[in-house]
């Protein structure tokens, strides 16, 4: 059965997909519950083998797994399922698989995007174009380019060894900090393993690919954020609590440092924000994941999993508990 908010059903599994699911599973694709007290929910709930989840989804706790006496499995059609499974899913061997590989992706693609427009000052120089119409000169241009400019990774999560790969052929060089990643491990990434503070301190360029977990909770503080250099630049397309936003506001309505922030802490951020308004930072709603068309990639690694169910393999994208301490 379909458990997530019905208004994403369509993206994620559009008619052939749709068709091909069907084939593997007894589902109703005209029943998708977001409350599981509702008759029609708990009635499929009692004789559901698999739930497919999504955005929208209510948590999977004791009580809602009380009454899937038959589940066997949950497969996500999204990304982390943190907020979404407890203690009881795990202790009861319900197999779990998650879509997050697929929503890295988009968010990999649009952090590749940012730095190759950063390098080129693409959102000063639009600025400076709208106010005086005219092209800028050799000094106003002499420190853009992405020639050799420093990328500095933080965390080599599916996002972040998705970026990774995607920043090869360019030629800038790539800085990673990554607690769990060896030396040679991060060569073989194509980056130069540094620590938290080394990789501030060379980057241009700072990308936060780094799970929500307490032990990230405010990685980048006053302290740290004053080790990147004067006019670099922090992409955060991760989550808003791994950054102090109370520091990093001050260093942004300072001047001092740029900023690319698809999300915030809290989120959104409050109205009076300065943040909306300052020509230094470009800010985005939480877009950089799956949208639109992207949803379907979602929907498809959802219906390999299932069909590897069926066939009697464990799914692809399987998410196990003792993961859940460092990653989203």
């Amino acid at each position: 059965m379909f458990a997530m908010d019905p208004v994403h059903l369509p993206l994620l599994f559009p008619p052939p997909l749709m068709e091909r699911l069907r084939r593997t599973a007894d589902i109703d694709p005209g029943l998708v519950v977001r409350d599981f007290a509702d008759p029609a929910g708990a009635a499929a709930l009692a004789s559901a083998e698999v739930l497919i989840t999504g955005w929208g989804c209510p948590r999977l706790d004791a009580e809602v797994l009380t009454a899937a006496p038959e589940l066997g499995a949950v497969l996500h059609a999204a990304g982390s399922v943190r907020s979404l499974v407890g203690e009881a899913l795990w202790e009861r061997g319900i197999k779990v698989s998650s879509a997050v590989t697929g929503n890295a992706v988009p968010v990999a693609e649009y952090t590749l995007a940012m730095i190759l427009l950063l390098g080129k000052d693409a959102f000063d120089h639009r600025e400076r174009f709208r106010r005086n119409h005219a092209y800028p000169g050799p000094a106003e241009t002499a420190a853009t380019g992405n020639l050799g400019r420093r990328v500095g990774v933080i965390g080599a999560s599916r996002v972040g060894r998705r970026l990774l790969e995607l920043l090869r052929p360019f030629d800038l060089t790539v800085l990673l900090h990554d607690p769990y990643v060896s030396p040679a491990e991060a060569a073989a990434l194509g980056a130069e393993p540094l620590s938290l503070e080394d990789l501030l301190r060379h980057s241009d360029i700072v990308s936060l690919h780094a799970p929500d977990i307490p032990a990230t909770h405010h990685m980048l503080d006053r302290d740290r954020l004053a080790l990147v250099r004067d006019g670099g630049v922090l992409i955060n397309t991760a989550r808003g609590a791994l950054v102090d936003h109370e520091a990093l506001t001050d260093e942004l309505v300072s001047g001092r440092l740029n900023a690319v922030l698809d999300v915030t802490d809290p989120e959104p951020l409050p109205a009076g924000s300065p943040l909306y308004h300052l020509p230094n930072v470009f800010l985005t709603p939480h877009i950089a994941g799956s949208l639109g068309n992207e949803l379907e990639r979602l929907g498809r690694i959802v219906v390999e999993d299932l069909e590897r169910l069926a066939a009697g393999v464990p799914p692809l994208h399987e998410v196990r508990h003792a993961d859940l301490a460092r990653v989203a």
